[in-house]
């Protein structure tokens, strides 16, 4: 028997560096996926073949599986087998995979998000973990299974399975809830920690999403790696000193802003004891700042915007949206910066950078009609920018939500 999988990228709208503090974002799936092929395999191992690189990488299913020396990437697999081999003992079965992608590797898009997915859901269809006592203690909604998989990347516990090392990014599951819960022609805000769908809305028929590499490479496992924790964590030491001066233990950013009107400023009197040698107190200010604002209002109106198809009020929040990313949230590199700056002068309404930053992407919001012409204008004028990181001849992709993670059998 062989499982087909397809598994989409992600766009995040706005929600920047919100869903690991408990905050909501609003997301889309996207066209670009990969494609797995599977079979099941009488050896406990994981193997992969990756149709572009033309490269194969193993490691065991075990609970100290270890990435192949051959492949980089091999890190996210050894990261799932670790995860499943010991939190489902009777997973025994290896899986042999083929994969193919249209999702451009380090570009913001998710696609080591994506193979996480694609290799956890290979595991559990060849094992028939669905069925087993511990997956059934803990399946209870559609979004069970991609938080299972944000945890076995990150490496946090997440209901009764402890945590681990993970792949080394202290991330959220705002990139697996929406890869795997995205519907077809709309947008989802999900908040998180727990995860829970917010609001679904139509995307606006005449909208296009015109999303640009901007070609500096944003590895969750490489050169972002640290520079990204260091934002997370800033946000998880703050909640560490609230939990002490409250007496909880388990508040969540998110909780921490929704329980008093005064919350914000009550939160920013602690930031000096949460300051440390790499995040300062001014800088925890600012980003506090900003956590609230995005979380509070732009998240919430850019919903209401796209529900009412108000353009003109998208294009505000979204360019309110990547101002405090700039400022205080601080996750943004001279190319995002100015494919973001640019993209009026091209035709598009606004445009923000999104993911998890110091690199990958930029969305714009461009009507139908004009698209195609405006992706090709936006991108050619970026290719003449010294230092752009792309090419000339490459096109910004233009696309409309799509629909989230499925499998077919054969």
């Amino acid at each position: 028997m062989t499982w087909k999988y397809r598994v989409p990228g992600r766009v995040e709208l706005v929600g920047k560096h919100t869903d690991y503090a408990g905050g909501p974002s609003l997301t889309c799936a996207t066209p670009l996926h990969m494609h797995a092929a599977v079979d099941a395999l009488s050896s406990p191992v994981v193997r992969v073949h990756d149709n572009r690189s033309r490269s194969t990488a193993e490691v065991t299913l075990s609970p100290t599986a270890t990435p192949a020396a051959s492949a980089r990437w091999s890190v996210y697999l050894a990261a799932v087998a670790r995860r499943v081999a010991r939190d489902f003992p009777s997973a025994r079965t290896g899986v042999a995979v083929k994969l193919g992608s249209s999702i451009p590797t380090s570009s913001g898009l998710s696609s080591s998000s994506a193979l996480i997915v694609a290799v956890t859901m290979a595991l559990f269809d060849a094992n028939a973990l669905w069925e087993t006592s511990e997956w059934r203690a803990v399946a209870g909604d559609e979004l069970a299974f991609p938080q299972y998989c944000a945890a076995v990347e990150s490496g946090a516990a997440w209901e009764g399975f402890a945590g681990d090392s993970g792949v080394g990014t202290r991330g959220g599951a705002q990139d697996h809830i929406a890869i795997c819960a995205s519907r077809a022609g709309e947008v989802g805000e999900y908040a998180y920690l727990p995860g829970r769908v917010l609001r679904r809305v139509p995307w606006p028929a005449d909208w296009r999403i015109v999303v640009a590499n901007s070609g500096v490479k944003a590895t969750k496992t490489g050169n972002a790696m640290h520079a990204y924790n260091r934002v997370a964590d800033s946000m998880r030491a703050l909640v560490a000193v609230w939990n002490v001066e409250t007496g909880r233990t388990d508040a969540t950013l998110g909780e921490v802003l929704a329980s008093a009107h005064d919350a914000c400023e009550r939160a920013l009197s602690l930031v000096e004891r949460a300051a440390t040698e790499a995040v300062s107190a001014e800088y925890l200010r600012g980003r506090l700042r900003q956590y609230r604002e995005e979380t509070t209002v732009v998240v919430p109106a850019m919903v209401d915007a796209i529900a009412r198809a108000d353009a003109g009020d998208a294009a505000r929040l979204m360019s309110h949206s990547q101002a405090m990313a700039e400022d205080s949230l601080q996750n943004q590199v001279p190319q995002t910066a100015w494919l973001a700056a640019h993209a009026r002068a091209h035709g598009a309404m606004a445009a923000t950078a999104f993911g998890a930053g110091f690199g990958g992407a930029v969305w714009a919001l461009v009507t139908d009609g004009d698209a195609e012409r405006f992706a090709s204008a936006w991108m050619a004028a970026y290719a003449e920018v010294p230092g752009s990181g792309t090419s000339r001849g490459e096109v910004a992709r233009v696309m409309v939500p799509s629909a989230g993670a499925s499998r077919g059998d054969t």
